[in-house]
């Protein structure tokens, strides 16, 4: 095959992905009919309900024999309660926190950006401020208001969220 050949056959060859690749839907071109994730704001969890929250946390940790760090945050954001278990990586301390007022600011689980990160590829939610793509962070919901949030972290991203998960079902 002459130079010229292969320059046109891998002309073609380009043209022809072009065009498939053209004809395929982006599925973020879909317009929902609500606003997902749009859960009022209500007010702010209490200094009693944060420490539940996180006695539960860490009772569930301690069963399993994990060291967490286990952070409260209010509706704003704002740290309400903090827990570091004897032995919690110092690291932890500062990653909890995040989660929990990223779970507040995004009204949504941070397991979301983790799914969206390692699952569909959509790797353009970490350029957005606060984000973290890391389970272990979930909104605490009562009667249908967003009052704050849980951030564990110290464990892998499936224990952190276990033990957040323990908090949360204690305020229900």
């Amino acid at each position: 095959m002459t130079v010229r050949k292969s320059f046109l056959f891998a002309l073609a060859l380009f043209s022809a992905a072009l065009t498939c690749h053209a004809q395929q839907p982006n599925p973020l071109d879909a317009v929902p009919e609500k606003m997902p994730f749009d859960i009022p704001y209500g007010e702010p969890v209490n200094l009693e309900r944060a420490t539940v929250a996180i006695n539960a946390a860490v009772a569930e940790a301690k069963k399993r024999n994990w060291k967490l760090n286990v952070a409260v945050v209010d509706s704003g954001a704002n740290l309400v309660a903090f827990q570091r278990m004897d032995g919690a990586q110092l690291a932890s301390i500062q990653i909890a926190e995040h989660k929990a007022r990223f779970s507040v600011n995004f009204r949504r689980e941070s397991k979301a950006f983790e799914n969206a990160v390692q699952v569909s590829n959509l790797n353009y939610v970490m350029t957005l401020d606060g984000a973290i793509a890391s389970r272990g962070g979930i909104p605490l919901i009562v009667d249908g208001k967003l009052i704050g949030a849980i951030g564990c972290s110290g464990g892998t991203g499936s224990q952190d969220e276990a033990a957040c998960r323990a908090g949360v079902e204690s305020l229900k």
